[in-house]
């Protein structure tokens, strides 16, 4: 069992790495959550229950983490956070600066969400746990993960130009 549960783990790492830097924002504090998360799973390999997602117990694990880390941090003082800046100087093309641009507006629309929304967007969007699994996974009600993720969709697609005009057909339009 543990050699299969390292071997998960394994191939859970690049989830839990975009998990963990759509809740800190932070590449560096990304990858110190992942290895904390990672530590935390073996340390406590025995509580998992077989037959259960093993990413929403990791997902779980990192988030109760992190809660942790930020109250560690507020009574710690002040620190400073230098965010890591990507470099597009040397690629070349169009199509790759309109990709580059689209992401980027993208990581920005999503990152200046609130959390709640960010975090469920994140988990259903990019991680695709179900609706129910987030649910479960952040102790909410299913019905206030949907709306989250409805208001997180709509307000990432009016950051980015995405306006379309949904139209819903009545009742005498149908007749």
């Amino acid at each position: 069992m543990a050699e299969s549960f390292g071997q998960n783990l394994i191939e859970l790492l690049p989830n839990l790495r975009r998990f963990a830097l759509s809740i800190t924002r932070s590449a560096t504090k990304a990858d110190d959550l992942v290895q904390i998360t990672c530590e935390k799973a073996l340390a406590n390999q025995t509580s998992y229950q077989s037959g259960t997602r093993l990413d929403a117990w990791l997902f779980r694990i990192m988030r109760n983490s992190w809660i942790d880390q930020i109250r560690r941090d507020k009574t710690g003082g002040t620190k400073v956070d230098i965010d890591d800046a990507f470099d597009l100087a040397g690629e070349d093309g169009r199509t790759i600066t309109e990709n580059s641009l689209m992401v980027k507006t993208t990581q920005n629309a999503i990152s200046r969400l609130p959390d709640d929304q960010r975090e469920v967007l994140v988990l259903i969007c990019v991680e695709e746990l179900s609706y129910q699994e987030t649910a479960s996974l952040l102790d909410v009600p299913i019905g206030t993960v949907m709306s989250r993720l409805a208001r997180a969709r709509k307000k990432v697609a009016d950051a980015m130009g995405i306006n379309a005009q949904l139209t819903r057909s009545s009742k005498s339009e149908e007749l």
